[in-house]
């Protein structure tokens, strides 16, 4: 079951390769607080003025001093440095200078690709109710996105789910009168006072925390969080080569005589196709499942 954090490290790992390129890393050597000016790491011989990540916090470093480890925080600015969230940091907390791919840009391509899997890939909820036989309309959740199938709990020692043949939903219910702009009309001599279930489709929820798991809070098959990791990784490579545009002309020939101009974009391209080729996969296993069922809506 995998965690946001280990979706983040993963991410990251496909990224960077496993040894072309490393960030450069230190730790903290004492505890800092959300609001601290100054700080002091393990070693000096990676210092830098620049940017520096812990945990999920980028902090901007405008000055160091090499003989006692202090790295000086630029005033103003510099906690929370690019709508990071500056919090406090644990003693040992793993210090990286300038990293490839801060854990904040990481997750919210994570959380971006989520937000784009429906229609294709989506979450299945259910919501119940007690049938009325003087009620015909019952009003249903607001994240409902489209009705896979509706049954009812016969009377008995059997505890056996009948399918309701005739209903017809609405998307477009009357708010004041429901609290709700989905409803279902159920048109089937079901007994009253009997249970009726009805599973449905929603939008799959992003993550948050680092400890959240990737089924239990996007409401996704654990067989698809993958996909997700692909997405993420190809709209991360597709910035790579950006970063190649404000280099001079004898800095460019020398990149260009080991990394191929472009090469950021052509490696995003074959990671979008593998993510193509999964989300089609996870697609089909979703419609496998959840076949659609014919219904009558009167």
């Amino acid at each position: 079951m995998a965690t946001f954090n280990e979706m983040v490290n993963e991410v990251k790992t496909n990224l960077q390769g496993y040894t072309l390129k490393q960030d450069r890393l230190t730790y903290l050597n004492a505890a800092i607080s959300s609001v601290a000016t100054t700080m002091t790491v393990g070693s000096s011989s990676n210092l830098a003025k620049g940017t520096i990540e812990i945990d999920d916090e980028l902090i901007w470093i405008d000055n160091f001093n090499s003989t006692s480890n202090t790295l000086n925080v630029a005033p103003g600015f510099g906690r929370g440095y690019q709508a990071s969230t500056p919090t406090s940091h644990a003693q040992y907390a793993q210090v990286t200078l300038s990293p490839s791919f801060p854990r904040i840009s990481i997750k919210k391509a994570i959380n971006d690709t989520i937000n784009s899997l429906y229609p294709k890939l989506w979450a299945v909820d259910s919501f119940t109710f007690t049938f009325n036989a003087s009620q015909t309309t019952y009003a249903l959740p607001d994240d409902l996105e489209q009705i896979l199938f509706v049954s009812w709990q016969t009377t008995g020692s059997s505890k056996e789910w009948l399918p309701v043949n005739r209903w017809r939903a609405d998307g477009m219910a009357n708010l004041a009168t429901f609290n709700s702009t989905n409803t279902i009309n159920i048109y089937e001599n079901i007994q009253p006072g009997r249970t009726v279930q009805v599973y449905y489709t929603t939008t799959p929820d992003t993550l948050d925390n680092n400890s959240d798991d990737f089924a239990d809070v996007t409401g996704l098959p654990e067989s698809s969080q993958d996909v997700v990791t692909l997405g993420a990784a190809y709209k991360l490579l597709s910035f790579i080569d950006s970063g190649r545009i404000s280099l001079t002309s004898a800095e460019s020939d020398l990149a260009d005589s080991k990394i191929p101009s472009g090469a950021g974009a052509n490696n995003s391209r074959y990671i979008y196709a593998l993510y193509q080729q999964r989300l089609n996969e996870e697609a089909l296993k979703l419609q496998d499942k959840f076949p659609i069922r014919l219904h009558y809506t009167k």
